[in-house]
């Protein structure tokens, strides 16, 4: 067996790398667009259907004790 020595690597300066990586963020802004913001609408439940849940985790699932136990 080999004794493989590691050597850590050279300390950096993490506020000037982290200034460059602000300074990278801030010039991509205009290449990234967010879109519109929309209000989250209910959702009547009978339109909620189809969900089938396999029998072994509908079993895993109960036999999970409720929070607080």
């Amino acid at each position: 067996m080999k004794n493989i020595k590691v050597h850590a690597p050279t300390p950096v300066d993490l506020e000037d790398d982290l200034t460059s990586l602000r300074g990278d963020c801030a010039r991509m802004v205009p290449h990234w667009a967010a879109p519109e913001r929309t209000a989250a609408r209910p959702v009547s439940p009978s339109l909620i259907h189809g969900v089938d849940v396999p029998p072994a985790s509908a079993r895993l699932v109960d036999a999970m004790s409720d929070y607080g136990d």
